[in-house]
């Protein structure tokens, strides 16, 4: 069944991000269709949308997955500057 998750990080607001919205099979689908439709960028990591899916809405990411969402954090980052460049 397809899992989707949703974070989010603002630097003057919180620690670390904050898992916001969270569902499987139709709930996921809207997920993913309000993010396509506000232009949010998708990422697909299985494993690591299983390790946030165990976790409260509004909760702050654990320790043991800030390298995890660092890594699709950064990539995200990246993709944002390629696209003020060009």
């Amino acid at each position: 069944m397809k899992k989707a998750v949703a974070l989010r990080f603002l630097p003057t607001a919180d620690n670390a991000p904050r898992l916001v919205a969270k569902g499987e099979g139709t709930l996921a689908e809207r997920i993913l269709q309000i993010a396509e439709r506000k232009d949010v960028q998708i990422i697909e990591d299985k494993s690591l949308a299983e390790s946030l899916s165990r976790l409260g809405l509004g909760v702050e990411i654990p320790d043991n997955l800030y390298k995890a969402v660092s890594v699709v954090f950064r990539y995200l980052w990246e993709q944002e500057k390629k696209g003020k460049s060009e």
